[in-house]
Parts: C-alpha cells; sequence; structure tokens
C-alpha cells in the first residue's frame, strides 16, 4: 500500500516483514491491516505502519493519553469523569466515556479529602494511567482542574494568591488546579 492512501477497516496496509503494526493498525497472517478509515502514513524511524484516522469515530484511548473531561460524581476515593475529549482530537468528541481517579492518583503527596480538591461540574485535565478500566491520574503540575465553579452561585471561579475566588460572591474555594487553569488552553 502506497503511504497516503486511502484504506478502510480491514485493508492491508503492508507486510508485517517491512513493517511493525502503528496506530489503528493490527497484524494478522504476516500482513498489517487497517482498523480504522483513513490514510496511511510509514514511520521511517519506528519503521511502522499507521493510519491516520479521518472519520468521525472516537479516537482510541491508550496508556499516556491526556483527557478532558467534567467531574460528575465524588465518592470517598474516587471523583468520577466524563471524558469530552482526547488531546489533539478536540474535534471527535467521546460519548459516554467515563473514568475515575483514585485518591492516590490525585497528586504526589497524601490526599485527605477529594472535596477538598475536586467538586461537580470541574473541568479537569488528566493522563489515562490504565486504559483497561479508565483510570486517569492529575498527578503533574499540568494535570487536573482547568476550569471550576463556584459551590454557592455556579460562578466561574478566578486564580487568586493560589486559592480560587468567586468574583461574584466572594467564596473561596481550593482544588487541584493545573497551571493552565483558566487559560481556556489544554
Amino acid at each position: 500500500m502506497m503511504e497516503g492512501s486511502f484504506v478502510l477497516p480491514g485493508d492491508e496496509v503492508g507486510s508485517a516483514e517491512e513493517f511493525v503494526p502503528g496506530d489503528c493498525t493490527y497484524a494478522k497472517g504476516g500482513v498489517i491491516y487497517a482498523s480504522t478509515a483513513g490514510l496511511v502514513e510509514v514511520d521511517p524511524k519506528t519503521r511502522s505502519a499507521n493510519v491516520i484516522p479521518k472519520s468521525n469515530a472516537p479516537p482510541k484511548l491508550c496508556h499516556g493519553d491526556i483527557v478532558v473531561g467534567e467531574v460528575i460524581d465524588l465518592k470517598d476515593s474516587l471523583v468520577i469523569v466524563s471524558l469530552a475529549f482526547k488531546k489533539g482530537y478536540e474535534n471527535r468528541p467521546l460519548s459516554d466515556e467515563e473514568a475515575t481517579i483514585h485518591i492516590s492518583n490525585v497528586r504526589n503527596s497524601y490526599v485527605k479529602d477529594l472535596r477538598h480538591l475536586f467538586s461537580l461540574h470541574d473541568i479537569l485535565k488528566a493522563k489515562i494511567i490504565d486504559e483497561r478500566q479508565m483510570r486517569l491520574s492529575t498527578g503533574d503540575e499540568d494535570l487536573g482542574v482547568i476550569k471550576a465553579y463556584c459551590n454557592r452561585c455556579l460562578t466561574g471561579l478566578m486564580r487568586k494568591e493560589g486559592k480560587l475566588a468567586c468574583p461574584n460572591c466572594g467564596n473561596v474555594e481550593t482544588r487541584k488546579t493545573s497551571t493552565a487553569y483558566g487559560l481556556g488552553v489544554v
């Protein structure tokens, strides 16, 4: 198959003798096949055959991917997040995909109460640490809440001296914020 060719799921992309299967491909019987519709790309460094998706299908989530979602529930030791999209695939939303952040994966230090670090409707950025069980981590500095709302009046909170303050009612709250909090960037 020529690089740049459009393929459909099941189309032959290359030979397993020549390449290793890459993104959106799989090997079977010595042949590499496309697992999604898209364009064939060969990575000369890794000698991998990849397919760059050209469909509106949700992107495949893998270990290490950065995702953005909304906090939909808080338990004693879990934050439940409804995933919106994978970084780099903002135009291909994830539908009905939920993930969890265990209290041990919130930050690199002890966490006593999740309700001091997250609240319902917070928008957060996290890294996938287990794609089978959809477990996330916000341990890195650039991960965490990127948009939070006041628990009293639901106004967007503004960062002020390490805390989050409500410009409407003056309520002050704490969160596990990302370094990108309030910047509108992922």
